[in-house]
């Protein structure tokens, strides 16, 4: 989902984050900082004035860019930004959700991680799947257009094989966009790994061709570019990709349905929040 706020919206976003006499009151500096660590892209200092009116008005100009937007609303929600991690995150994206529930959309957390979804018709359940902007969310990750065009085509096939109830090939589709992202994010950042990705236990390093999915993960971690409770529940997305052979279907006894599809583009898209993060 794409998050283009009302401006009400945007104003009322505004006025949490700065929580003026709060317990998490941000001082002007302290709100430039929040914006650089959730990677917005239209960096801008503090200027002395109000501080709710500066951010909202900071917002407002791009308030087209629904990616820099799930971005911040994530991080503001993220454990890591508070000093007793999840107990005052989770107070703060209860706070969030109020606000986004006019919108449809909510913050819930994904392997730990903070991740965007839209509310079911009802508004009382969450649901992911892949964003509306995900090609211009990639496009600044990724070393080419050509690799971009290849990826968004997976996903194309991918949502082709939800929309007709074939899900287990649509949850192959989404461990092999996921493989294929991470694999060309991690040799495009560090260009030592198309000589080969180094293995835990210190053994002959592994050809970009040939490192397997647990491998990127593994690497990615352990750079930083993605955190911990992230690179843990991708464990269900490698399982189900591996699905292309029947027999790991059969002896995980899985029959895979809607929800199921669902179940695994949340932790991709915890996954891709951190990418997108740590590449700023």
């Amino acid at each position: 989902m794409t998050p283009l706020l009302d401006p009400l919206t945007v104003q009322r976003v505004s006025r949490l984050i700065v929580d003026i006499d709060g317990p998490f009151e941000r001082r002007g500096y302290q709100i430039s900082q929040l914006l650089e660590r959730a990677a917005w892209p239209y960096p801008e200092e503090y200027d002395g004035t109000p501080r709710v009116g500066w951010l909202t008005d900071t917002l407002s100009r791009a308030s087209t860019d629904g990616a820099a937007m799930s971005r911040l609303l994530c991080r503001i929600c993220d454990p890591l930004e508070y000093d007793d991690g999840l107990e005052s995150a989770d107070a703060v994206r209860s706070e969030l959700n109020g606000i986004l529930s006019a919108e449809r959309i909510a913050v819930t957390y994904v392997a730990g991680r903070p991740v965007l979804a839209e509310l079911t018709s009802d508004g009382h359940e969450t649901v992911f799947s892949a964003p509306d902007d995900l090609e211009a969310r990639i496009r600044p990750l990724v070393s080419s257009e050509e690799l971009l065009q290849q990826l968004m085509q997976r996903v194309a096939e991918t949502r082709i094989c939800e929309q007709h109830g074939a899900y287990g090939l649509a949850l192959i589709g989404i461990g092999s966009f996921t493989e294929a992202l991470l694999l060309d994010v991690l040799t495009h950042r560090d260009a030592e790994l198309l000589e080969g990705f180094p293995q835990p236990n210190g053994t002959k390093r592994v050809a970009p061709e040939r490192a397997s999915f647990a491998l990127l993960l593994d690497t990615a971690r352990t750079r930083g570019w993605i955190q911990m409770d992230a690179h843990d529940f991708m464990k269900i997305v490698r399982e189900y990709r591996n699905f292309v052979h029947l027999r790991a279907q059969q002896d995980r006894g899985v029959v895979p349905d809607q929800d199921t599809v669902r179940l695994c583009w949340g932790p991709v898209l915890a996954v891709l929040n951190d990418l997108e993060t740590s590449n700023s």
